[in-house]
């Protein structure tokens, strides 16, 4: 039941601010994580998942309504004798994929950014990278050394990058700040978004084809747009493409005036006091809400002493390169990978159900728009938009893992039908089998592989992983839209254009197997705390003790040892895992009666000072 005790502004909850009374730092991080975890569901949640989820919606958008509007580009830029205002398959491809190769430097870049500077600071960059070149390309055109493809793919690339950037850092944003009860659901809902960018998107195309009906419905066909009409449909892509952006500005102030999330202050800035401020500033204002400098300053001088420096690539590099986490990292990347491969790739048969489904009427040009965009509305109502909300409402009943696995194996079977029955199979079939596929992909694998990776890695890298992952999987959309799309059209006549789509989708019905193995290798992450998937100790600082150091490498015997305390966090897995040293590093001491060699703990092989940042 929603709780009303907060709402507005009450988002991110104040929790480390009515702690600030217990000296204990391993006390008040441990309440505050509680409160944090186990707070009821309420429209904080909701509106939490609202901002973080304009960005999917802006991201959808945009990647789905260029599918239309390469439709208008053809008729605006290529009417001419040889192309009849068909955009050229090479020009199309480059500019559907220039979005998801962007997005690849995007996920990994943006990710370890949001833990070494934080998810604050980088939060609302991506907004506004997508923002302004979403603007940009609804204002471009082409001159006579260049042309319009060039300048689409530029924008469409940069515009990738803020795309790949929206991903880890709004899934760790929400995981972090979300119940761990309901947390799977929360980061599903934003996820969700997606479905609700790309129906918006068909809406958008069929108000601006309705509204422009009387310039369109005299004209036959798409080779016939010329003049007024050719004015007309140039009008209309623009106004398609520039629509995506409008909803990124409401969300824009509340990405930028968000505070830090909970535990990226606990367990990597150790701020406490500037993140209490924080977000009673976003919850109330700034009036009355400022950092009182001597407060601050007293806090930070306890906390130095607990201070290990900001996450590294190194760090990263050195803890995933551990067996276990190399095992988690491959089974979330791998998987997202092979999902990618066919769900992008399954989009190639959309064109042969708009007339399965009545949609194929080319009467005019007005019909043939309209249908088009209808057809797509009906494809994501019918299969994508279920699937995906069913994922919100059982996933945190069900479980991440099972809900992935049986994903998988359904979409296995639906792609070995598609490929191995092609022939076989009525155009009924075939929508039936599209609407399931898409059903399954959503409630299932889509929605799972993006969850997981911002759950079972610890806050120090926890962005970093869940970048890497995602950025393996817009790989794998890259290279079904330019190897597969192809692929399908070898040997086309003009009875059959797509004579190998059966070989491919056999090819992605062994993806989907080889996706549903990689999911064994991810753990299950239902209503279990962060720092208990990830390893991380609840006594997150600690003082240890450490030896003394022989530089000759050998322990004097009968020798006094002198031991003093150093300072060190032991609250992430990864700054254990990088904090620890080799073997050869050991102390061994002798007993009294010289029989054997004690093992000694291990020290640090340089020592942390006080107050290092």
């Amino acid at each position: 039941m929603l709780t009303f005790g907060r709402v507005g502004n009450a988002a991110y909850r104040d929790v480390p601010g009515v702690y600030t009374h217990i000296a204990d730092p391993n006390e008040r991080r441990r309440m505050a994580l509680a409160e944090v975890d186990k707070a009821p569901f309420g429209w904080y949640h909701v509106r939490l998942a609202v901002v973080t989820g304009i960005g999917f919606f802006t991201d959808a958008y945009s990647l789905f309504a260029i599918n239309l509007a390469v439709i208008l580009l053809g008729i605006v830029y290529w009417q001419d004798a040889e192309h009849r205002g068909i955009m050229p398959h090479d020009a199309d491809t480059a500019i559907k994929v220039a979005t998801s190769a962007g997005a690849i430097f995007g996920q990994c870049i943006f990710g370890f950014l949001g833990d070494l500077l934080g998810r604050k600071r980088m939060y609302g960059v991506e907004l506004m990278i997508i923002i302004s070149t979403t603007l940009a390309q609804s204002l471009c055109g082409e001159s006579s050394s260049l042309s319009i493809v060039g300048v689409l793919i530029f924008y469409r690339v940069v515009m990738g990058i803020g795309v790949g950037g929206d991903y880890p850092l709004s899934a760790v944003i929400t995981a972090e700040f979300a119940s761990t009860r309901y947390r799977g659901g929360i980061i599903a809902a934003v996820f969700a978004m997606q479905g609700l960018g790309q129906l918006a998107a068909s809406l958008v195309t069929l108000i601006v084809v309705i509204i422009y009906k009387d310039h369109l419905i005299t004209v036959a066909t798409v080779g016939d747009c010329v003049g007024q009409c050719a004015l007309t449909v140039d009008k209309m892509w623009r106004i398609i493409i520039a629509f995506g952006g409008i909803p990124g500005w409401f969300a824009l102030y509340y990405r930028l005036t968000m505070p830090e999330t909970v535990r990226y202050t606990f367990d990597v800035l150790y701020d406490v006091e500037k993140a209490a401020v924080d977000a009673r500033k976003y919850r109330y204002g700034k009036q009355g809400n400022e950092v009182n400098p001597v407060t601050q300053a007293k806090a930070r001088s306890e906390m130095a002493k607990y201070k290990t420096p900001r996450p590294s690539l190194m760090e990263a590099l050195r803890f995933y390169s551990q067996k276990r986490q190399a095992i988690r990292l491959f089974g979330t990347s791998m998987s997202w990978f092979f999902l990618d491969l066919a769900f992008y790739g399954l989009g190639f048969s959309s064109a042969s159900l708009m007339s399965t489904m009545g949609f194929d009427q080319r009467d005019n040009l007005y019909l043939y728009l309209r249908n088009m965009a209808t057809g797509q509305i009906v494809l994501i109502c019918a299969g994508a938009l279920p699937g995906y909300w069913l994922t919100v409402f059982t996933v945190d009943t069900i479980g991440r893992k099972p809900i992935q696995i049986a994903g998988f194996g359904i979409l296995t079977i639906i792609f070995c039908v598609l490929g191995f029955a092609w022939q076989g199979l009525t155009k009924t079939h075939l929508l039936a089998l599209y609407v399931l596929a898409q059903f399954f992909f959503n409630f299932g694998p889509n929605a799972t592989t993006f969850i997981t990776p911002a759950e079972i890695f610890p806050t120090r890298v926890r962005s970093t992983g869940h970048g890497f992952s995602a950025g393996m999987g817009k790989l794998g959309a890259v290279f079904a839209q330019v190897f597969f799309a192809p692929m399908i059209k070898k040997g086309a006549t003009h009875d059959n254009p797509t004579p190998w789509i059966h070989g491919v989708m056999q090819i992605f019905a062994l993806f989907m197997f080889l996706g549903m193995l990689t999911s064994f290798l991810v753990p299950e992450s239902k209503r279990a705390r962060l720092e208990e998937l990830a390893d991380e100790d609840d006594d997150a600082y600690e003082l240890q003790a450490s030896t003394w150091r022989n530089r000759g490498g050998v322990a004097a015997s009968g020798g006094d040892v002198e031991a003093h305390a150093v300072a060190v966090s032991r609250g992430s897995a990864s700054a254990r895992s990088v904090g620890s040293v080799d073997r050869g590093s050991e102390w061994g001491l002798r007993d009294g009666d010289g029989d054997g060699e004690k093992k000694w703990w291990r020290f640090r092989q340089t020592e942390v000072h006080p107050h290092a940042v």
